[in-house]
């Protein structure tokens, strides 16, 4: 197949024919396409990184190509890995077929069967061209995958990107360097606790009783029990048993999931990460998790401390201010005392600064719209402290103010990334916060705090004063300053099909593939 033919077939299906032709030819040659193992044993940043000491040596380099030129008796390919990327200078008079137990190596002739984004495999020796460009000069080439569908020059459609993130981290690489960023990110969390003698136990997805937050859960069927589970919407209430049980310092890192909308904040399914520790408090709780988050911010971007995330330049390297949640709101609101404040005092203030709200409006739901609306100016980082006890069903009440709770939340960029609270243990206590959470709930309250019986048990038996502290994967999206979509590898999407997929497959009935689907996904 000649390179003109190539070039004026540029649509996909086109392209993939193409593709499919020379693997034919190849196979026909006695080459396999796509062997089982590469005798790669260098990555091409240790040669970019210490050619001098390697100039000279004959390595063997793998990767994707990125780029053919040819000039008669020349060729130069550009391989990357992922840690970088280097020429291979081939010479016609310098490259050698061998055969291997499974395949053999390609003659110079052959190499007119790659294309860009296939994987190829190159032994040869560490050299600079005569232009002084770092290279490989090959003396095998050996096919490791034959592409059949293009690598796009561009990708800017944010669906199409979403769908095929495999594509999207190939053309925009900067998407693959954050998804390493954020497996750092968790990464250098687990060093902070395990610094700290913390024990990561891995808890339940599946719960009877969903607890530990304000979300509406994805429900599912255990067949084996023939029973109806919830997906956790929080770690909390499983890792505070743990501490009823004897642990002392423990957290756990993995998803949990909220049956809400999407939005540049917020995902169904996110990973989280929630912590409890033992005979702290809250306030012990602030200094630690500022501590958390230096060495976090340090581990993964180094020496930078100012980020800039949405309007906002936040400045880490600087203390935390504190914000008294009853002070805020006597400045911004004039209310006397949020910690007795009315539900028609609520809605006359809702009203008056034109927050919309539901017919069944309460107290804690309208005090934290009015809140928010304060949030949103707030630069930080901050701390948020004093919550009435209304908003905090699960938060050890204040010994200065029985009406407010020993939490406090983080404040970045207007928006709340954490919650720290020293945990109630008093059983009554709880039971009778969680009877007012059922009220809630039974008044059409959704997001309200499920009853939890076998918890409010747990505590009969005795829970030691403890701190408790849980943040998300939105940190790492507001130090990036992405969106939740852009800040995860696999966003969720609709179901669908592309016309290009279902041009190929044909024998394939695609409009019954999507309605059982979704037929199935209503089980």
């Amino acid at each position: 197949m000649n390179e003109q033919a190539q070039v004026e077939s540029s649509d996909l299906l086109g392209q993939r024919q193409l593709r499919i032709e020379k693997l034919a030819q190849l196979k026909k040659a006695g080459i396999l396409a796509y062997p089982s193992n590469s005798r790669r044993d260098t990555e091409i940043k240790q040669i970019v990184d210490n050619f001098d000491a390697v100039n000279g040596q004959n390595v063997i380099v793998a990767g994707r190509i990125k780029n053919i030129r040819s000039h008669g008796k020349l060729k130069f390919i550009d391989v990357a890995d992922d840690s970088s990327k280097i020429q291979i200078y081939i010479k016609i008079d310098e490259i050698v077929v061998t055969e291997f137990k499974e395949t053999r190596s390609l003659s110079f002739e052959e190499l007119d069967l790659l294309d860009s984004g296939d994987f190829i495999e190159v032994s040869g020796e560490v050299t600079r061209t005569q232009r002084g460009e770092m290279s490989v000069l090959a003396r095998e080439v050996v096919l490791l995958t034959k592409i059949l569908r293009p690598i796009p020059v561009a990708l800017e459609d944010k669906e199409e990107r979403f769908r095929r993130r495999y594509v999207d981290m190939n053309v925009n690489p900067e998407v693959r360097e954050r998804m390493k960023r954020r497996a750092l990110f968790w990464e250098a969390h687990r060093e902070f606790f395990k610094s700290r003698d913390f024990y990561e136990v891995s808890i339940p997805v599946l719960e009877h009783v969903p607890g530990g937050g304000d979300a509406v859960p994805f429900t599912t069927h255990m067949n084996a029990i023939d029973e109806d589970f919830f997906l956790r919407i929080s770690h909390e209430l499983p890792l505070k048993r743990l501490i009823g049980g004897g642990f002392e310092r423990v957290y756990d890192i993995g998803a949990r999931f909220r049956n809400e909308g999407l939005s540049d904040e917020h995902i169904p399914e996110h990973v989280a990460m929630e912590f409890y520790w033992s005979y702290a408090n809250w306030q012990d709780g602030m200094k630690f998790i500022q501590d958390l988050f230096s060495f976090v911010i340090k581990r993964v971007y180094g020496d930078k401390t100012i980020f800039k995330i949405r309007e906002f330049e936040v400045d880490f390297s600087k203390p935390w201010d504190i914000i008294d949640f009853n002070e805020i709101f006597q400045k911004t609101y004039g209310v006397k005392d949020i910690y007795t404040i009315t539900l028609e005092e609520v809605k006359e203030l809702l009203t008056k600064h034109g927050i919309s709200f539901e017919r069944t409006i309460n107290i804690p739901r309208g005090v934290d719209a009015l809140w928010k609306r304060i949030r949103k100016t707030v630069t930080g980082p901050a701390f948020l402290i004093n919550h009435p006890k209304y908003l905090s069903p699960l938060q050890k009440p204040s010994v200065d103010n029985p009406n407010m709770v020993e939490r406090f939340q983080p404040i970045i960029a207007g928006s709340e990334l954490g919650n720290g609270w020293s945990e109630v243990n008093d059983p009554i206590d709880q039971y009778e916060r969680f009877l007012e959470q059922q009220k809630m709930r039974d008044a059409g309250d959704e997001e309200a705090q499920w009853l939890d019986i076998d918890y409010v048990e747990m505590l009969e038996y005795g829970m030691p004063p403890t701190f408790g502290y849980g943040h998300s994967e939105r940190v790492f999206w507001f130090l990036e300053n992405v969106t939740a979509r852009e800040g995860v590898p696999f966003p969720q999407l609709k179901f669908t099909f592309d016309d290009i997929t279902k041009k190929i497959y044909t024998e394939l009935d695609f409009d019954e593939l999507e309605h059982k689907n979704k037929s199935d996904s209503k089980k």
